[in-house]
């Protein structure tokens, strides 16, 4: 279960930290399943020492019942203050965030929780994200780094032509790893993509969401022993408002009242498919 938090010049470091999305997301947090959650960083002062107090009391919190812990949301996009390359000391955010989280651990016994960052895809000048962090987190920062994570959707925000959308989602991801990753120093720790999906709406089928979520899926699996992928979340089960056309409210596997799309009978066809003769430490 992907949930959200954020750190503010607001947030009060002396009580429990709630999540957002979803709301109490702890509550999701049984019959096997655990938490995948992303500590946003929205410090308009660039209070880092505050940031890696909250990290550290999240683990505190959460790191019984959760698997990854993500530091900061998409911090290379810096336009957006929903995300957290917007603010200031980002960079710093996150090199000592991943090690504080780390530590607090390490420190609780949690081998289980792992720690990392994420970004968008990467190319041009943005490319050097990952060596600005390697370069100002040192040893330590690769030492504590437990995966790195990819919110990626082809065909979304820029077009992408049916014909070479597979091709496009291969490249992409040897990309990152091969061109990014890799000449930061980070060709070591897995790769998980942390958010994919793909809307319905006008000129957008659910047919072809369907067909969408299979191809990248299968693609994943196919790339996951040569690009060290360990991990697949699809942005959401049911979308925020069915009626409404705009891009972000329908990238739901299912209407906002729980009725199926096509893509959700997908999935689980996929997980079913790709689930047989997975051990318990795989995802």
């Amino acid at each position: 279960m992907r949930a959200y938090t954020a750190f503010d010049d607001g947030t009060d470091v002396h009580t429990r930290h709630k999540t957002a999305a979803p709301v109490d997301a702890a509550r999701y947090a049984v019959h096997g399943r655990t938490l995948d959650l992303v500590a946003q960083y929205r410090s308009a002062s660039g209070n880092v020492d505050g940031y890696c107090r909250f990290v550290r009391q999240l683990v505190e919190q959460y790191g019984a019942i959760t698997s990854t812990l993500q530091v900061a949301e998409e911090p290379d996009v810096t336009d957006n203050p929903t995300l957290d390359g917007y603010y200031p000391n980002v960079v710093q955010a996150i090199v000592r965030g991943v090690s504080a989280g780390k530590a607090r651990a390490r420190e609780l016994g949690f081998d289980h929780l792992r720690v990392g960052f994420n970004t968008t895809p990467l190319f041009g000048p943005a490319a050097s994200f990952p060596a600005t962090l390697t370069e100002c987190g040192g040893v330590e920062f690769a030492r504590d780094l437990d995966y790195v994570g990819l919110d990626f959707f082809p065909g979304v925000f820029r077009p992408v032509s049916d014909a070479e959308f597979a091709d496009s989602v291969a490249g992409l991801l040897r990309h990152h790893r091969c061109a990014v990753l890799a000449p930061a120093g980070l060709d070591h720790p897995p790769l998980h993509i942390t958010e994919h999906g793909w809307p319905t709406g006008p000129d957008r089928t659910p047919r072809r969401q369907g067909e969408v979520v299979d191809i990248v899926v299968r693609i994943v699996a196919a790339e996951a022993e040569a690009l060290h992928l360990s991990g697949y979340t699809h942005f959401a089960l049911r979308d925020a408002d069915s009626a409404n056309p705009d891009l972000f409210h329908q990238f739901g596997l299912t209407t906002d009242r729980y009725i199926p799309k096509p893509a959700f009978g997908t999935l689980c066809a996929l997980v079913d498919e790709y689930s047989v003769g997975i051990g318990s430490d795989r995802r």
